[in-house]
């Protein structure tokens, strides 16, 4: 029997260490995401808490308030723009898009705001971390 060149041997442990390096980079990409996706999930919780800090200290300046709004909001558009996780980015517009949508003309106006974000505070919250799970 005729011995095998030496190339062979060599050829063959580089694919199977293509292949374990393949198969490791998918599963570390795989891992990535999934930290990737809690950052986010936690980033969009966070701006949605800041967002109600921000107002709540704001009730004598709507037109501040009206600012810290559509700033929340903008941020939260952002964050869903880089969102992988498709049930999490509906969620970011969502609440983005109401955040954007509020109009505080007045001092009356913002009272009434700030008690409607407070109160729904919760509910965007829990639809953002709902999304993540």
């Amino acid at each position: 029997m005729r011995p095998l060149p030496r190339r062979i041997p060599a050829l063959a442990a580089s694919a199977l260490a293509a292949v374990l390096i393949t198969t490791g980079c998918s599963e570390i990409q795989e891992v990535s995401q999934g930290i990737d996706k809690a950052q986010q999930c936690v980033q969009a919780a966070g701006i949605v808490t800041e967002t109600v800090s921000k107002v709540s200290g704001l009730l004598n300046d709507p037109a501040a308030m009206e600012q810290a709004l559509k700033d929340g909001g903008a941020k939260l558009g952002d964050l869903a723009d880089k969102a992988a996780n498709t049930s999490l980015k509906e969620a970011a517009d969502s609440v983005s898009n109401t955040l954007e949508g509020f109009n505080v003309p007045d001092a009356n106006s913002a009272i009434d705001t700030a008690q409607k974000v407070a109160t729904d505070s919760v509910r965007w919250v829990e639809q953002l971390t709902s999304a993540c799970g």
